[in-house]
């Protein structure tokens, strides 16, 4: 592909022009000084590429938000949607519906273990905030335990639960929420030299953590299987393994948050799948129909589904198991299926992007680290490879953040839309990208980090 080279169709600027004006006036962004924002007017998007107006065409390296793996478009999905609405456009939650039923069925063949019961969602936040309820009602308590570096979604308790800068200005100490280290090598808290140490290191944290909480107040521990925007770090051999124990000793509910991690993204159905290891909710949401409708859910394990068998369970959403968002469910796992949309994240993960990432950190001294699996790669940019002193620092704005800000910059001039997170950029393509495509972009993140590299000493 030439950089920025048109896509004749969409070329339009006037169009395009009219969308910014629009938003501009009306929309009210997320995380976002509205009036410092400049949102890309975006004309469409097919497969792993999005294009603008103007016909500036991109590989888009976040899959959306991390949700679109199987890519933008997909006919078979698109149909299904189409044929849904002719069929049956939308239903309350409170009646049997075939592809709500359908899309639970295809679900929860596929999550770990017993986790039969799929209660829908809009998405993953609802997911966390409903996992976290259905665990404190199923034991009577009231603590909830999650990791520092970690992203649970935005609404009140699932924001509470995150353990990055954006929990900050909503977090009021109230929600319960005690928040622990979990393990990182690269960045060690408990200053390990090697993984078995971070692991046996994290436990003994966990399990003092738990003990001066007092084990009978707490109701879950909460985790992402595989850390995603707080920076991709896998957990060490053993840990979750070690999670689920603590968990059972003192009858802790152990909740994986699978919202980013799973459906293919690593290279398995859900992360969990690589570690052998079963929760007692898991929460998904993004992957799922690849975020063509909205939804989310929770998988429930028998004994806590039991929990609710003659007792209500207090909570609900107009729109849980919506239709339309349950046939591209449905659509997405079939595709998913068919074309081993998950064979495919994990193959290339083992042969382009892990090897190709590799070879790019030793090429350029602004690469601290490489990690991840399948198709959810991180980079982590330091300023020097010695001290690891990140390339921005921490929760960085502004001025501070300029040297990511030109690493953007000079990815999206090689028609490359990067993820980037504070001092990392993430490789997480959709989960069915080609290997040319994968290669494609790991030339403009050699171009990319060039400029990144300006900035080390």
């Amino acid at each position: 592909m030439t950089p920025h080279a048109p896509h004749a169709p969409y070329a339009d600027p006037a169009a395009g022009a009219a969308v910014k004006a629009a938003d501009r006036a009306h929309v009210f962004h997320s995380w976002s000084a509205q009036g410092l924002i400049d949102p890309l007017a975006v004309a469409g998007a097919e497969g792993a590429y999005f294009w603008d107006y103007d016909g500036n065409r991109y590989l888009d390296f976040t899959s959306g938000l991390v949700y679109t793996n199987i890519g933008y478009q997909h006919p078979t999905v698109v149909a299904a949607i189409q044929e849904q609405a002719g069929k049956l456009a939308t239903f309350a939650p409170a009646f049997a519906i075939e592809a709500r039923s359908e899309a639970a069925r295809l679900i929860a063949e596929r999550t770990p273990g017993d986790l039969d019961k799929i209660f829908f969602t809009n998405g993953g936040a609802e997911a966390v905030e409903n996992a976290i309820r259905m665990a404190r009602l199923h034991t009577g308590r009231p603590k909830v335990l999650s990791a520092y570096r970690s992203y649970h979604g935005a609404t009140s308790t699932a924001i509470n639960l995150t353990g990055d800068p954006r929990r900050w200005p909503s977090d009021n100490g109230s929600a319960g929420v005690v928040h622990f280290w979990a393990p990182f090598l690269y960045r060690s808290p408990f200053y390990a030299e090697t993984e078995a140490e971070e692991c046996a290191r994290a436990l003994q944290h966990l399990e003092d953590t738990i003990a001066f909480e007092g084990p009978a107040a707490v109701a879950a521990i909460i985790l992402e299987t595989v850390p995603g925007t707080a920076g991709i770090m896998t957990p060490p051999p053993g840990y979750l393994a070690g999670v689920r124990e603590i968990c059972d000793r003192y009858g802790i509910v152990f909740v994986l948050d699978e919202v980013m991690a799973g459906f293919g993204r690593t290279g398995a159905w859900f992360a969990a799948d690589h570690f052998d290891v079963v929760p007692d909710l898991l929460t998904f949401a993004k992957g799922v129909n690849s975020g063509y409708v909205p939804l989310g859910g929770v998988a429930i394990s028998a004994e806590i589904a039991a929990t609710f068998e003659t007792r209500p369970y207090p909570g609900g959403l107009t729109y849980s198991g919506h239709p339309l968002a349950c046939a591209a469910a449905v659509a997405t796992i079939g595709v998913m299926e068919d074309e081993k949309v998950v064979e495919n994240a994990a193959r290339i993960g083992e042969t382009v992007l892990g090897p190709g990432l590799r070879e790019l950190a030793e090429r350029h001294p602004s690469v601290g680290e490489v990690r991840g699996l399948g198709a959810f790669w991180a980079l982590e940019l330091v300023r020097n490879r010695e001290t690891r002193e990140p390339l921005v620092p921490y929760n960085a704005s502004g001025e501070a953040n300029a040297p990511m800000a030109a690493f953007g910059a000079a990815a999206k001039k090689q028609g490359l839309w990067p993820f980037i997170n504070m001092n990392r950029t993430h490789a997480v393509p959709a989960c069915n990208v080609t290997e040319a495509e994968a290669k494609e972009g790991l030339a403009a993140l050699d171009i990319a980090l060039a400029v990144a590299d300006e900035h080390t000493v």
